[in-house]
């Protein structure tokens, strides 16, 4: 009976345990690495400490290996008129304006002047954005992520990224969110229907091979 049936079991039954082999041609993205979900006099603060510093390694590593670095962010005008539905949907997003402390970057999460940085008014970093072009040009076949949060703009550009025939690996101690119980399960949702989810330590295994 299904119900006896561990989510692992039930989902590869069903088919929903296949893998995608990465490429040799990857780039890291980080997506919206916002001081937002580190400062607790944010209301979008998420505890997510943690994941900034295993991207903080993965950034490192990724810079290490010689491969490109994107880091998107959310910015909104400073009276919100360029928020759209994303804005009404989540007010808490003012915390993105232009002139908001919240919307800059964690601490050691910038990008350089010569890494691309990604501004998005969209939860996924290939709405409206130049990203796949951009991708495509520089004939990017893997997409390394981490970033905030699981479940809100990394899970939209993962599943973007799959859509656009790119293949997402999601850094697992690199991404965060709010809630853990949330977190968790979209991890789970993402490594059986979107892309792959890898520990750090294997993500960094992947990138030390490219220096060879």
């Amino acid at each position: 009976m299904k119900g006896s049936r561990s989510p692992q079991e039930d989902y590869a039954r069903a088919g929903l345990a296949g893998h995608l082999t990465p490429g040799t041609a990857p780039a890291l993205l980080l997506v919206d690495p916002a001081r937002a979900y580190v400062d607790p006099d944010c209301p979008l603060y998420a505890g997510a400490e943690q994941a900034a510093d295993a991207m903080r390694l993965l950034l490192a590593d990724a810079r290490r290996a010689g491969i490109p670095v994107i880091v998107t962010r959310v910015l909104l005008s400073a009276d919100g008129s360029d928020g759209g539905l994303f804005l009404r949907k989540v007010p808490a997003l003012r915390a993105f304006a232009e002139d908001s402390p919240f919307s800059a970057f964690i601490d050691g999460l910038a990008p350089t002047p010569d890494e691309l940085t990604v501004t998005k008014r969209s939860p996924s970093a290939f709405h409206d954005t130049a990203l796949a072009a951009h991708l495509t040009a520089n004939g990017i076949d893997t997409l390394v992520m981490g970033g905030l949060s699981t479940s809100g703009c990394v899970r939209a550009t993962a599943l973007d990224a799959l859509q656009h025939g790119f293949v997402p690996i999601v850094t697992r101690e690199a991404v965060g969110d709010r809630d853990p119980d949330i977190h968790a399960a979209n991890l789970f949702d993402i490594e059986h229907k979107i892309g792959e989810v890898w520990p750090l330590r294997r993500v960094q295994e992947y990138l030390s091979s490219l220096r060879g």
